[in-house]
């Protein structure tokens, strides 16, 4: 038996979550369990909606998220996110959408959530520009810290070699 929808097609908040979501490279989305699930193509799912599931008492977002963003993230503000069941233990966030919204913050959490599951033809089309907040927390932890920032030796020998 087909689980009953449980989202608003009407909702503000499911309409900007699906625009955030959409304008992303290859993202589509699919009803699963009675909620909106989003997907790349070629890759795998990287945020679905909580309206309510299994009674939770809110409206929110579960989003694929990097090591350490969850118990960041909830340890910071216990209020606005939370650890979701089921995918939880995996390291999703919990992003509540009906309690003080950040969009420009949710739309850096949903686009490092797509980076981790976007498969590599398609990354190139997301990285972040140098103005572009999105994704930091994701290229700090994949970079080392030898590579992340250079030393001033290192800049001075990159010119040199460069002459």
């Amino acid at each position: 038996m087909a689980h009953p929808r449980m989202y608003d097609e009407s909702s503000p908040a499911l309409k900007r979550l699906r625009k955030l979501c959409l304008a992303l490279p290859e993202a589509f989305e699919k009803e699963a369990w009675g909620e909106c699930t989003f997907r790349v193509t070629g890759g795998s799912m990287f945020a679905m909606t909580d309206c309510n599931h299994h009674d939770s008492g809110h409206i929110a977002v579960w989003v694929k998220a990097p090591p350490m963003v969850q118990e960041i993230l909830v340890g910071a503000d216990g209020k606005r996110f939370f650890v979701p069941p089921y995918v939880g233990p995996k390291g999703w966030l919990g992003v509540r959408l009906d309690y003080k919204v950040d969009w420009d913050e949710l739309a850096e959490i949903l686009k490092d959530g797509y980076l981790m599951a976007a498969p590599k033809r398609l990354l190139k089309r997301v990285q972040a520009t140098p103005d572009d907040k999105a994704s930091t927390a994701t290229r700090r932890r994949s970079a080392p810290a030898s590579k992340a920032r250079p030393q001033p030796r290192q800049k001075k020998a990159a010119r040199a070699s460069k002459r």
